[in-house]
């Protein structure tokens, strides 16, 4: 406590080592990336590729339905895929919205995409047995 009495509640936190473990898993997952050689791919891109793979082309708006994010935030994670290759987009059925493709540089390493997805979860899952109280 400092003189006013107030105490810092960032001292404590159950979701600080959730968020720090998070990060750790994505740090892994970019060194197993620039391991196999694939250059400008974040791993939170990976959910939106592989359901494109999986689904096919389909506008921002169905992405972001599918994905469970915002139409804002899934229209900036495309157009930072698009500037690093990894989709492209062409016009939509209406002026308004744009269509997004997949393209084959993102084609190339989708099974690797899918197996480090897997292993990532069979990971969380591990974890998550070894807790006294489930993690999800």
């Amino acid at each position: 406590m400092n003189g006013s009495g107030f105490r810092d509640p960032t001292e404590q936190s159950a979701w600080r080592p959730l968020r720090l473990l998070q990060a750790a898993m994505d740090a892994d997952i970019t060194r197993v990336y620039t391991e196999a050689r694939i250059d400008q791919l974040k791993p939170t891109w990976v959910l939106e590729l592989l359901r494109l793979h999986a689904k096919g082309p389909m506008t921002i708006t169905a992405l972001a339905s599918s994905v469970q994010l915002t139409h804002s935030a899934v229209s900036q994670k495309v157009a930072a895929m698009r500037t690093a290759g990894w989709v492209r987009t062409t016009a939509g059925s209406d002026a308004r919205s744009k269509k997004v493709h997949l393209t084959a540089k993102a084609t190339r390493i989708i099974d690797l995409l899918a197996a480090e997805w897997r292993a990532t979860e069979a990971a969380v899952a591990e974890l998550e047995a070894e807790a006294p109280y489930p993690l999800s």
